[in-house]
């Protein structure tokens, strides 16, 4: 609006909403440090998307209706509120990295850190990785995909807003068709892309505009809904007492807040990562923590539960403790390797208390309240330069000058993940005008491919020395990460239908269009998919595989039909089809093969990277059986077992003249994809 001469007005504060700003903070902290604690505890992140939303719409829908409505005043109070702590945090994780982290490491962080510092983390994150993933144990800054969301809806929000108020459009109908037009994304979404759909902010502002629905009724108390609210306060005291209403709204009030918290234990106690989360399940936060704050803080539980003095205390050092434990735990985890001990776990927990208590009380309160004219301009720079900082320092591959002296920088550079082997790159397209979905990966380095790779990500490590020009083969590459290629069979993670079935389908479409490809390579990840337990530091697997048609079998039994259907269908087309069996798993990181970390909490030794041989058959003994079930099926199936070149008679090798075999606990590099694709050839299995 054009005012700039009011101060922006503010709804009254409530207690209680900084109680339930706690159980938000404190549930995704004991989330992240033990999660078998709360298995639903990262919902606290949709607490505080329906918190922001209202407290945001309550500003600019009262100030819009008074026309004192100033967007510089709301962004400057937006950034001395939020920036002040966030630099600190991208600061001190970003001198803990310099001191910790290894190059690649480094540069990770420093692409993290821009993107924290400019408020675009979820589609960093969603470019990488999904919220659940293993990987996150080791991204310091990865918790900050929830500001960049919040944020864009600041951005996105008021601008709309002051667009419809202008043009007198009903803005409880704007906010209506807002919230169920990124609510119907959600749910279409997480059948879809779950991971799309965890980061993106269309599928997410429907939680911040539930919020804003509950501002716009705070505001606007419509007569019909208050005599709807008298006659249910009214019932409900009957069916609980014998006495007669006393008409002050509190047997409603306390229904309200009852029902909101039960769902939010509920919640936290049943809501698991496997059901495909946001989807559906989000509701259940959402709608827990608007009951509880159209509650109102006279409710019973606001007032005795959350408005209590320690609620309300954690409650006011909740952003700086959300910033705070992520970089706290996820350091603990690198530095030792893994998972900290329990002790560990607590003591960064009760750090980053500590640390958001100093940053709310000697940083935030001091510069949120302070009057001079040029702190958000500094604030503004400051924020500008950490992240040009981030940028720069991934620009430089993580300033590996800082451990010449210590490390083999050409040997650690084999464990970094290999570029362009593992995203399609738009070569399908230039050479062979052809593109493959969304989710999957279509590699190609000719117009006329001889060898077709089909798998998940471990054919694409196979195929990788032929991706990037090593090894002399005309190949082509269609795959999907999580992926085996099973005919009329699907993988689910957890919940979710990754849609695998679509793999082996559009692997018959390439041939049928590319008569020059002769030979098809199987390969995927073995045991994991029908034990669902991966190896070290992999743990257990929420994969499970299923028949389309709904008949029912072991997994072992569904992994061999489908994969063998598949063969069936490959070879009534006359071509030569290959099975790669799937080499040992490391189960550990290979660079622990090559360095020792600068600082670590505990004395640490160079790993041996070597397993013993017995141990990796036994492990592999199933699913060399499967495997030797299909080529039966399919006599005229060629098997590849490069267990030679990773193994001898006693042991299994992570490291082998001076090479790594890995570049990460079960993906094999480059130089292994070299050695692999090399022996299939004098093997005569490839052109």
């Amino acid at each position: 609006m054009h005012s700039f001469t009011h101060s922006l007005s503010h709804p009254k504060y409530r207690a209680d909403i900084d109680g339930l700003r706690a159980i938000a903070v404190l549930s995704v902290v004991v989330f992240h440090a033990e999660p078998t604690w709360i298995h639903g505890g990262f919902i606290g992140v949709d607490i505080f998307f329906v918190i922001s939303g209202f407290l945001i719409s309550t500003i600019i829908f009262d100030n819009l209706q008074t026309e004192s409505f100033s967007l510089r005043e709301f962004y400057a109070r937006r950034v001395k509120r939020i920036f002040p702590a966030l630099l600190v945090v991208l600061i001190a994780s970003y001198a803990t990295g310099w001191f910790v982290l290894l190059p690649d490491e480094l540069a990770h962080l420093g692409r993290h850190t821009a993107a924290g510092a400019f408020f675009v983390s979820n589609f960093a994150l969603w470019s990488e990785a999904g919220y659940f993933d293993i990987a996150t144990a080791f991204k310091p800054l990865f918790h900050l995909w929830s500001l960049g969301i919040e944020e864009q809806f600041y951005i996105v929000w008021p601008l709309l807003l002051i667009f419809a108020w202008k043009r007198k459009y009903n803005l409880l109908t704007l906010t209506l068709a807002f919230a169920a037009a990124s609510l119907a994304l959600n749910i279409h979404g997480s059948h879809r892309n779950s991971t799309a759909t965890f980061f993106s902010p269309q599928t997410r502002f429907w939680e911040l505009l539930c919020g804003g629905l509950l501002a716009w009724a705070s505001l606007h108390k419509h007569p019909t809904f208050g005599v709807l609210k008298n006659k249910l306060d009214h019932g409900i005291h009957r069916i609980l007492f014998r006495s007669e209403p006393a008409g002050d709204g509190l047997a409603l009030a306390n229904a309200l807040a009852l029902a909101g918290a039960a769902m939010l234990a509920f919640g936290f106690m049943k809501i698991k990562p496997e059901l495909g989360f946001p989807g559906k399940w989000a509701i259940v936060p959402v709608l827990g923590a608007v009951l509880i704050i159209s509650a109102g803080p006279r409710a019973w539980f606001n007032r005795v539960v959350l408005a209590n003095r320690l609620a309300v205390w954690f409650g006011l050092i909740s952003f700086p403790l959300y910033l705070w434990h992520s970089p706290l735990l996820t350091y603990a985890h690198i530095m030792e390797g893994g998972t900290p001990r329990a002790e560990i776990r607590l003591g960064a927990v009760l750090l980053s208390i500590l640390f958001a208590w100093l940053t709310y009380r000697f940083v935030e309160r001091g510069i949120r309240f302070g009057k001079h004219r040029l702190i958000v301009p500094m604030l503004c720079a400051l924020m500008g330069a950490i992240g040009a900082l981030g940028w720069y320092t991934n620009n430089q591959n993580g300033f590996a000058f800082r451990l010449d002296s210590k490390v083999n920088l050409a040997l650690l550079g084999q464990t970094i993940e290999p570029l362009n082997t593992r995203l399609s790159d738009g070569s399908c397209e230039k050479f062979l005008n052809f593109s493959i979905g969304p989710n999957a990966v279509c590699l190609a380095n000719t117009s006329a491919p001889e060898v077709l790779f089909v798998g998940d990500s471990h054919a694409m490590s196979l195929n990788s020395a032929a991706a990037l020009g090593k090894v002399s083969i005309k190949s082509m590459l269609i795959g999907n990460h999580g992926c085996p290629p099973l005919m009329s069979h699907s993988v689910r993670d957890g919940k979710v239908n990754k849609g695998c079935n679509a793999l082996p389908e559009e692997a018959l479409k390439v041939l049928a269009q590319y008569p020059t490809i002769q030979t098809v390579v199987l390969d995927s990840r073995g045991p994991m998919y029908f034990s669902g337990e991966g190896y070290g530091v992999e743990g257990p697997s929420s994969y499970s595989i299923f028949a389309l048609d709904g008949s029912t079998a072991t997994q072992a039994q569904m992994f061999q039909k489908g994969y063998s259907q598949f063969v069936k269908a490959l070879l009534l087309r006359q071509k030569k089809v290959v099975f790669v069996i799937d080499p040992p798993e490391l189960g550990e990181d290979p660079r622990g093969c090559l360095v020792t970390r600068p600082l670590s909490i505990s004395k640490k030794t160079l790993s041996s990277c070597q397993q013993d041989r017995s141990k990796v058959d036994e492990r592999q003994a199933l699913y060399r059986q499967l495997v030797a079930h299909i080529q039966a099926d399919n006599p005229e199936l060629q098997v590849y077992d490069p267990i030679n070149l990773f193994c001898d008679e006693a042991q299994c090798y992570g490291l082998r003249n001076g090479n790594l075999l890995y570049w990460d606990d079960d993906h094999m590099s480059t130089w292994a994809s070299e050695l692999a694709l090399n022996d299939m050839r004098i093997r005569q299995l490839l052109p």
